[in-house]
Order: structure tokens, then sequence, then C-alpha cells
């Protein structure tokens, strides 16, 4: 297991977060100029709290559902949740901006048997059909404010730009395995027992398995992979919900596009290299909104919640999860997993 997939360096991770947000909790009670968030907070209707909590499970059983359907389809429910959860708990804890939980979920695919190649390509196409439908939503929402069809006060800078970037990269993406193939073509030749040889090898099997896994993406969505389309959706969907729900529970609700072009754009914080994107992530959303003329304090007190929630829920459920996935891969009875990589014909009976 990588070193910081070890128990002892998680559970550092957890003492670290806790004393940030124990931090920020008595920033919030006692630093002065800060009444009207400390009053919003004391306000905050339970219901919504436990909408919060809520929502956030169905996104944890969107990002399962999705696990599953694009690595294999035939993997057992209990080995999916625990590989899954775990994946959800080390990401809420690790500075990666998501790689951890990946790592993690790599190197417990090849304990229960899976190949290299299989997990290589399936881990690629795992990531783009996750992101696409952030980046889709960025499109959508964002032109949609432009036009007018979404209510909300939005520059061009706020609105068309995000939503033109995003369309460039799904293009990019969409693409990018004619140009994978290019840049790793020249490296091909006869293989030589050299050190720059190996390099150079490794390095062209790394851009094929791209390529495939990109391949394999477009596979999925062509196909209409139920579990794939949906697992993406409601991964980020039920995420929506619940900043909106934050925001219902310390006053009014933003209108439905700035509400998730602000979500999507300000969730680029998380890619800061800080534990759990602490920090970054709430910065980055609150000054989103901030842009779109969002309340602060609102937005302060919405954002404080929801990321509460968005962290503990995953590490809660994750947590007993890593635990048993530890022992069942130590199990030599459990390590049988075979999931050779689908046909055309496979992905499309999994839709």
């Amino acid at each position: 297991m990588p070193a910081e997939l070890s128990p002892r360096h998680l559970v550092k991770r957890v003492l670290q977060i806790a004393g940030v947000i124990a931090l920020v909790a008595i920033a919030i009670t006692s630093l002065p100029g800060l009444n009207e968030v400390r009053d919003r907070i004391a306000g905050a209707s339970p219901v919504w709290l436990v909408a919060i909590a809520l929502a956030e499970v169905g996104s944890c059983a969107g990002y399962m559902l999705v696990f599953r359907s694009t690595f294999c389809p035939q993997m057992g429910w209990g080995l999916t949740y625990d590989i899954s959860m775990a994946e959800q708990a080390a990401n809420s804890l690790l500075p990666s901006g998501g790689a951890g939980g990946l790592a993690l979920g790599v190197w417990a695919l090849r304990q229960a048997g899976m190949s290299t190649l299989h997990i290589a390509q399936r881990t690629v196409a795992f990531f783009l059909v996750t992101s696409m439908a952030n980046f889709a939503g960025v499109v959508l929402v964002g032109l949609a404010m432009f036009l007018g069809v979404l209510p909300g006060h939005g520059s061009a800078v706020l609105t068309l730009v995000p939503a033109v970037i995003a369309g460039l990269v799904l293009v990019l993406a969409w693409f990018s395995p004619r140009l994978l193939h290019r840049f790793g073509e020249p490296l091909a030749g006869p293989k030589r027992a050299t050190w720059s040889a190996g390099v150079r090898h490794a390095l062209r099997d790394g851009l094929a398995a791209a390529a495939d896994g990109v391949e394999l993406a477009k596979d999925l969505l062509r196909a209409h992979s139920l579990g794939v389309v949906v697992g993406s959706f409601a991964y980020m969907a039920f995420d929506i919900a619940a900043l909106g729900f934050g925001f219902a529970a310390f006053g009014p609700v933003p209108p439905f596009g700035p509400l998730v072009l602000g979500y999507l754009v300000g969730q680029l914080g998380n890619l800061i290299p800080l534990p759990g994107g602490i920090g970054g992530t709430e910065g980055a959303l609150i000054g989103v909104y901030a842009l779109f003329n969002v309340n602060v304090t609102s937005a302060a007190a919405a954002v404080l919640a929801y990321r509460l929630f968005q962290l503990a829920i995953p590490a809660l459920l994750g947590a007993p999860a890593f635990v048993l996935l530890r022992r069942k891969l130590a199990d030599i009875h459990h390590r049988a997993l075979v999931c050779a990589p689908l046909s055309a014909d496979e992905v499309s009976s999994s839709a």
C-alpha cells in the first residue's frame, strides 16, 4: 500500500483536519466582525442540515454506482462499497484533489486480482466520465445564463468565458486519443536493455493506456450505460443540492444558474494541495458567489456547513469500509476478482 494511504498517515490527516475545523470554529465564535455569520449559524434550521447530510449520502451512492459500472459491472456490491467509499474517505483526507482516492482504488483493485492494464484504462475512463459531468454543466449553465435563459446576473467573464473554456476542454478530451497515439509513435522502437529505452517504452505504454481509457469512456457514454450516466450525474447533482440546502439553512437560496455555476467554478479550489481541500475550496466558493452578487455572509455560512458535511459523511462511511477492505484483501480467498476488459458488446449489454 502507498505510504500516504497507510492507517497511521490517514490518522494524522484526520487529526490535522480536526485541528483546522476546531480553529475555524474558534475563529467564528470569538473574532470580532463575524457577528452576522455567528447569528446565521446559530439560527440554522435542523431540517436543512439533515437534508445536507442526506444529499451527501446520495452523492456517495452516485460515486459508488459509476465506479462499479466503469471498473467492473460484475463486481459484488460489498466490494464495490468498500473500495469506492474508501476512495471517498481518502479524497476527504488527502491533499491531492481527488488523486488520493484514485491511488487507493488502483492499489485495492490490483490486490484484488485485476490486471494493471485494465486498471489503468478504467481509471482514465472513470476520471473522465465523472469530470465530464462537471464540464458539461459549466457549458450548459454558463451559456444559458449568458443568453438569459436562466435567471441570475453574471457578466460574460463569469458565464460565457467559463462555458467556452469548458467546451474546449471537452472537445480536446474527446479527440485526445488520436493525439496521444501520435505522441507515442516516436517512442516506438526495438526494445533494448537500456534505461532510456525502458523509459520511452513505459511512456508510450502509458500514453496508449490513456488513449484506450478515453475511448472506453466514449464507448460507455455512446452506449448510454445507465450506471455511468446516472451515477456521474447523481455524484455531481446531489453535491450541488447539498450546497443549495446549506443556503436554505441560513437564508435565501441563490437562483439556479448562479448556484450551479458558482459551485462548478468554485470547486476548482479543491485543486490546491491542502488536506481535504480545506481553505482553498471554501475560499474559492465564497469568492465566486460574491462575484455573482450573493450575500457574502450567507455564502460563508452555507459553504462552511456544506463543506463540513462534504468532508464528514464520506469519512464516516469510508473509514469502516477501509478497514474491511484491508481485511478482505489480506485474505487470499477474497483476492480472486477477475474482470477482463469488456468488449463493445459487453459495454452495450451493461447499459
